[in-house]
């Protein structure tokens, strides 16, 4: 096996590296500022100021009314599971007919296993479906809602596997527009910092502005945006009912016990200030990357689909499937050659079975099992890409060569 000297990473729909400004910001936090801010002490005092001030900074960057509206978690799975078991039982202290959930097939493990709980539970969950290149069904979205039983709309903004992006402006407003008491809950990972946002602003028309005025409740973690692992957000806009999620403390206006992680915090606002000040100039970037990469595989690998390739997309997110290569033995060869790329979502890795977004989109059989996510930050480079390029077309067609799925002589599938 090679044993590479540099790694080319492409998998930051998984988490992405610490940013420099971002380490410096939190360090403080660890070195001499480690009080705990609920004390009474004039240093523990100043540090719950400094939180104050990076809730206020971050409620800024989203086009949030309110710093309060900021609720600090560990991570996204933890701000999805508050947003809507929180909600859903906000509902139904409140009407105990709202007991139904409307969310799509193809939704991050940490909203669909949610889901699936509470559906076993005896809750409605309504799934929606969506079409060859990952567009959500509208249709079936707007049956789907049923007034004084919906409860709560879990749709994420961008797939984390394929990239689509869905256009929660236009589903928003249908919600409010079906019954003004719906909540509607955005998983907003895989876009934060990706495309604009403000959380302050109706959307004048149904195209893919970032007006999320509509948005109740919002979600998204520290470690996709180059701040560390174990800090997330939950923006709760004020007058949604939502149940407490963490029981202790006063914490987070008593919505979410537990004695602040100050140097994540700081490490949060930071990136976000980092990343929102230049999403136009990084996005550019990505999509110009993400692009040379595609088009490269599309030309040289044969029988390659693009997962979403008619879709809106993520800048930074590629997928494809291939026929006759698995994925394992792909991805194994990679990595010996310093290639960090993905098959599906990284939370389900270790799963055998087929990626439960590709198989809502029907890609085609012969391909589910040899499908791969490039996936690009703001420190991806040319020399990257490639790197990755000339590494897959090799590793693909070493691997064809001993598939039994594959005829090497003619250059296609066996039936």
């Amino acid at each position: 096996m090679e044993n590479p000297e540099r790694f080319v990473y492409l998998d930051n729909n998984a988490t992405t590296a610490i940013a420099p400004e971002v380490v410096e910001a939190m360090r403080p936090y660890f070195e001499t500022k480690y009080w705990n801010p609920s004390s009474m002490y004039s240093p523990a005092l100043a540090l719950a100021r400094e939180i104050d001030e990076a809730r206020e900074k971050i409620a800024s960057r989203l086009g949030a009314e309110r710093a309060d509206e900021i609720v600090f978690t560990s991570c996204a799975t933890e701000s999805n599971n508050a947003a809507l078991i929180g909600g859903l039982k906000a509902q139904i202290k409140a009407d105990p007919k709202r007991r139904r959930i409307v969310t799509t097939r193809v939704e991050h493990p940490a909203v669909l296993e949610v889901c699936k709980s509470l559906e076993k539970e005896g809750f409605g969950v309504d799934w929606v479906g969506v079409d060859r290149d990952g567009n959500l069904n509208l249709r079936e979205y707007v049956r789907a809602l049923r007034p004084g039983e919906t409860a709560l709309v879990s749709v994420m903004r961008a797939n984390n596997e394929t990239g689509v992006v869905f256009p929660i402006e236009r589903l928003a407003r249908i919600a409010k527009e079906t019954d003004p008491k719906i909540i509607f809950h955005v998983d907003a990972t895989q876009s934060i910092t990706k495309a604009p946002m403000n959380l302050s602003a109706t959307p004048s028309d149904d195209s893919l502005s970032g007006a999320f005025g509509n948005v109740d409740l919002l979600s998204f973690s520290g470690h996709k945006i180059h701040a560390p692992k174990g800090i997330g957000v939950l923006y709760a806009r004020r007058g949604t009912p939502l149940s407490r999620f963490m029981i202790g403390g006063h914490q987070e206006k008593g919505r979410r016990a537990g004695t602040e992680n100050v140097p994540y915090i700081m490490g949060l606002a930071a990136a976000l200030d980092l990343e929102t000040a230049a999403i136009e100039e990084n996005a550019a970037k990505m999509a110009a990357l993400r692009d040379r990469l595609q088009t490269a595989l599309e030309e040289r690998v044969p029988c390659l689909i693009v997962n979403g390739k008619n879709a809106p997309r993520t800048p930074n997110t590629l997928n494809v499937a291939i026929y006759g290569a698995e994925g394992e033995a792909v991805l194994a060869l990679l990595s010996a050659r310093g290639i960090c790329v993905s098959s599906g979502s990284a939370c389900t890795s270790g799963s055998l079975e087929p990626s439960h977004v590709l198989s809502a989109m029907q890609v085609p059989a012969g391909a589910l099992q040899g499908n791969f996510r490039f996936s690009l930050s703001r420190y991806s480079t040319e020399e990257e890409i490639d790197l990755a390029i000339e590494a897959f077309v090799d590793v693909v067609a070493i691997v064809r060569r001993t598939s039994s799925k594959w005829d090497d002589a003619k250059g296609e599938p066996i039936a």
